[in-house]
């Protein structure tokens, strides 16, 4: 077939959409299939549309769906189209009814989806891969890791928040990895550095020289007020990083209910208790590395790669 997959991020962007949207591009080639990107859909000839982002390509759409009416759409959705914008922005609800399939990143969003599209709706886990030779893990510090580029929603200082009160003797280290996408971001990370020794903002790196440094880390922490089901997730499973993850939606349908590292979002004091925990009580952190082993089948590249050939044998 030939596929097109819209995202609104731009190339050589490193949002996660873009970068979701070249493994499925690559996937879905190792199947046989051409595929293309584009920012739009301006007409392109396509077997398939998939659009990335219900609201934010609801305009692409819209256009495929009144000029290409029978031709196959999946839209594929966003933690803020599943917990925010489907539930009041007129344009993301639209693009819900006009889709063949819904794709989702983990299974807990489908309940958010209104109940008549819930068939629909198709589960894909993103997958990621181990490291042949992964980096040793400091001794020095106990080295705590951040991944995401710096936005409300990631509320992303919530770490190097937990941090500042711990005690003199901790060992922790919050590394911070993204972009800061304001100037009012960066300049907050800039003040936190002055105030928090234990805080590293490093900015943004290449995908490979961040999975390294996922890697070294002796726990990610991913503070997220929602997601649609973050690929860093998979990531640190992959790389065999223990997680301490916000306990929502989007993070419990990767880790599940039971996963022992959760704190309710934007609650600094759990983080900090739990931060401590894992660092001074081996039996926890051994219990976090175990939860996360256990769930290393679930992002392996396979299973994405045949999830993928049967979600499109539907419309073959």
């Amino acid at each position: 077939m030939r596929i097109l997959i819209v995202t609104p991020a731009p190339p050589r962007s490193r949002k996660g959409n873009r970068i979701t949207a070249l493994r499925w591009a690559r996937l879905l080639r190792e199947l046989g299939h051409r595929v293309a990107l584009a920012e739009s859909f301006f007409g392109q000839p396509c077997d398939l549309l998939i659009a990335m982002h219900a609201k934010r390509s609801a305009a692409s759409i819209r256009e495929f769906h009144d000029s290409r009416s029978g031709t196959p759409l999946i839209v594929a959705l966003t933690g803020t189209d599943l917990y925010r914008d489907i539930k009041t922005n007129r344009a993301a609800q639209y693009s819900l009814e006009l889709a063949d399939r819904l794709l989702l990143l983990q299974p807990a969003g489908v309940g958010s989806l209104p109940t008549p599209l819930q068939a629909k709706a198709r589960v894909i886990q993103q997958s990621a891969t181990g490291l042949s030779n992964p980096p040793p893990r400091l001794r020095s510090v106990f080295e705590v890791a951040v991944i995401g580029h710096l936005r409300p929603v990631k509320d992303p200082f919530r770490a190097a928040m937990a941090a500042r009160t711990l005690p003199a003797s901790s060992r922790i280290r919050v590394v911070h990895i993204g972009a800061a996408l304001s100037e009012a971001m960066a300049g907050r990370t800039r003040t936190e550095m002055v105030r928090n020794p234990r805080y590293q903002w490093i900015g943004e790196l290449s995908p490979a020289a961040t999975r390294q440094r996922l890697a070294r880390a002796r726990l990610l922490v991913l503070s997220s007020r929602m997601e649609g089901g973050a690929n860093v997730i998979s990531e640190a499973i992959a790389v065999g990083t223990p997680i301490i993850a916000s306990k929502i939606s989007g993070s419990i349908g990767l880790l599940g209910e039971d996963y022992p590292g959760y704190f309710e979002v934007g609650d600094t004091s759990a983080l900090r208790q739990l931060l401590q925990r894992a660092e001074e009580d081996s039996r926890f952190y051994g219990l976090l590395q175990r939860s996360c082993r256990a769930l290393l089948p679930l992002v392996k590249p396979r299973r994405e790669r045949d999830e993928w050939e049967r979600l499109i044998s539907e419309f073959v």
